[in-house]
């Protein structure tokens, strides 16, 4: 019934109800100004656009204090992408509900050998935006199986997997887990003051998050064409800077595939590219996942 309601409905009224549950779902509430701002329509089409998102899916939201909010009984009304997800989330939703599953030019991109289940993802992304704690069973591969109690605070891709950057309050300290280890999730509103987020535990207070880190990168020592190697990479002067986020830069630098050995050692049909300023790891926390990378003495 509602698939055939959806389908009679012009694609741009399609496009406006996809972005309604997108929030709703990944966000945990939805307002007029939310649609009215993103495609520059009038109040009272942004009132209809929602009304009549609650007249297809009536179990999906409550109205409460001038917003939509997300109900437990949520089934979502379009599909989804995980890839399309993560990728609106961290950079906007700006292709909306008409360009799903359609290539706009010819390509082909590897899947992921894991995908996060989205009813988790919502879980999480919700209790990031909304700033609450979240209790989970977690998979680790050193200890296995245990029960943590966390405040998410960011997506991290890794190149390899989906990360959320969390403080671990059974760990006490900053940690990245994988979404896919995550089961049985269950969100801690701050109503209850036990739980309600500390000040040590929001994002500001994480140091490596917060620390940015300049690296250096020069074409691979041992690679005979240097020349196509700077070209490849947009390099000037024979060297590429970029700045990163401590607590990613070891994620980027083994996507990267970077020689960061101390004589560039590694094997060069492996890596085009070498770290000119290794020291700079000395400060990075997850610096092991480097290729190659050795502490320096006075680190």
């Amino acid at each position: 019934m509602q698939n055939s309601q959806l389908t009679e409905l012009p694609a741009a009224q399609r496009e406006r109800l996809a972005f309604i549950e997108f929030r709703l779902w990944f966000l945990g509430k939805v307002t007029r100004k939310d649609v009215m701002e993103r495609f520059g329509i009038a109040s009272a089409a942004g009132t209809r656009d929602l009304v009549l998102y609650k007249e297809l899916a009536p179990n999906n939201a409550t109205y409460e204090g001038k917003m939509y909010h997300y109900r437990d009984s949520f089934l979502p009304l379009f599909q989804h992408q995980a890839e399309r997800v993560m990728s609106a989330l961290c950079s906007g939703f700006g292709d909306g509900e008409a360009s799903i599953g359609q290539n706009l030019l010819a390509h082909d991109v590897p899947a992921r050998l894991n995908q996060p289940k989205l009813a988790d993802l919502a879980t999480v992304t919700r209790a990031i935006h909304g700033q609450y704690t979240l209790t989970l069973s977690y998979h680790s591969m050193k200890t296995g199986l245990s029960p943590r109690e966390i405040v998410p605070l960011a997506l991290v891709d890794s190149g390899l997997r989906w990360h959320v950057r969390a403080y671990d309050r059974n760990k006490q300290e900053f940690r990245d887990l994988v979404l896919t280890r995550m089961e049985n999730i269950s969100p801690i509103k701050n109503e209850d003051a036990r739980h309600a987020v500390q000040e040590h535990e929001q994002l500001i207070a994480d140091e490596q998050w917060q620390l940015m880190v300049n690296i250096e990168l020069h074409p691979h020592p041992a690679h005979p064409h240097p020349s196509s190697i700077m070209r490849d990479y947009g390099m000037k002067n024979g060297k590429l800077e970029v700045k990163l986020r401590a607590a990613v830069a070891g994620y980027v630098l083994r996507q990267w595939q970077v020689d960061c050995s101390p004589e560039a050692q590694l094997d060069k049909a492996s890596y085009r590219l070498k770290l000119a300023n290794i020291s700079v790891l000395d400060k990075v926390k997850n610096a092991v996942l480097a290729p190659g990378y050795l502490p320096t003495k006075n680190a």
